[in-house]
């Protein structure tokens, strides 16, 4: 399987309801789901090489689930941008959950999509289908630095205008060189979904994503951080999945401090890390996939 099937599920908002898109690889009977949710400006095809892993590993017995959160992608923009927020997604993905029905639940998560997997693995109580079995957390905890906040908030928001998926592309690296290594071929087929036409008649392109997406970010304070910081340590400290911690060994986000404690409280994740990655891995390179794949497949 080389594509998958992009599919919607209709999420509830209080402006009508908007269509959240997913793209799903494998067997779309298999009872087994490993959910995978990209960053903050990214977009559910960031996950190809790693789904596609996934699936010849497991064969039929596995679906593999990668959806475009609201406002990026395939997925509509919401008409109230305060709802980008991490409450509103986890909100989106109760309703694919529901929408999937699975039986046997992994979630993995990078950065955003890590925090929106610590609120649902995080609250028992949530009526998910079945309970998160493994979560892998990419380069993201409950403790994110303020001052690599500061630098994602200088380009958040700007989604440019680009002759070429090429122009695009070298922008993109420009703003996620800490992704860490890549080929020039690589980084082209990952940054082919982060575009999307203009609308101008021109044939230029534009990042794909909401640019209103920057409102709620921008509204983050130091205190606010604070007090986020403390909820997502209470969720931390509730999680009963067995837990990967994926870490780039130069990230910004993600200190070594927090990935300790993460060891030591709540699921006390095991620790991947990667030589010469910020923030964050991007499971391309075969160490990566290796990494995940043994995690959530091996007994």
């Amino acid at each position: 399987m080389t594509e998958p099937s992009l599919n919607y599920v209709l999420c509830p908002d209080t402006s009508g309801g908007h269509r959240m898109a997913y793209w799903q690889w494998g067997n779309p009977e298999a009872g087994h789901v490993v959910v995978c949710v990209h960053g903050l400006t990214r977009q559910g095809r960031d996950f190809d090489v790693l789904a596609q892993a996934l699936c010849e590993r497991a064969g039929d017995s596995l679906r593999v689930v990668c959806p475009d959160v609201a406002g990026r992608g395939q997925s509509d923009w919401l008409k109230d941008p305060q709802g980008y927020q991490i409450p509103v997604y986890a909100a989106d993905m109760l309703t694919l959950l529901t929408a999937l029905q699975p039986t046997t639940l992994d979630w993995l998560g990078t950065s955003m999509g890590g925090l929106i997997g610590i609120v649902l693995a995080g609250q028992p109580e949530l009526p998910l289908p079945v309970p998160v079995r493994r979560l892998v957390l990419n380069d993201v905890g409950p403790v994110m630095e303020w001052q690599a906040l500061q630098r994602i908030g200088e380009y958040l928001g700007q989604t440019g205008r680009f002759d070429s998926l090429q122009q695009a592309a070298d922008a993109l690296w420009v703003i996620a060189s800490s992704f860490g290594p890549h080929t020039a071929a690589q980084w082209l087929a990952l940054s082919q979904p982060m575009v999307r036409p203009l609308g101008d008649g021109s044939g230029a392109l534009t990042l794909h994503y909401d640019p209103a997406l920057a409102l709620a970010f921008r509204a983050l304070t130091p205190e606010s951080a604070a007090q986020s910081e403390a909820l997502l340590w209470q969720l931390y400290d509730q999680i009963t999945a067995r837990t990967l911690l994926v870490r780039g060994a130069v990230s910004d986000l993600l200190t070594m401090q927090t990935a300790r404690a993460m060891m030591a409280r709540g699921p006390q994740a095991r620790l991947a890390e990667f030589a010469g990655v910020g923030h964050a891995p991007t499971f391309i390179a075969c160490d990566q996939v290796k990494a995940v794949a043994s995690f959530l497949l091996d007994d």
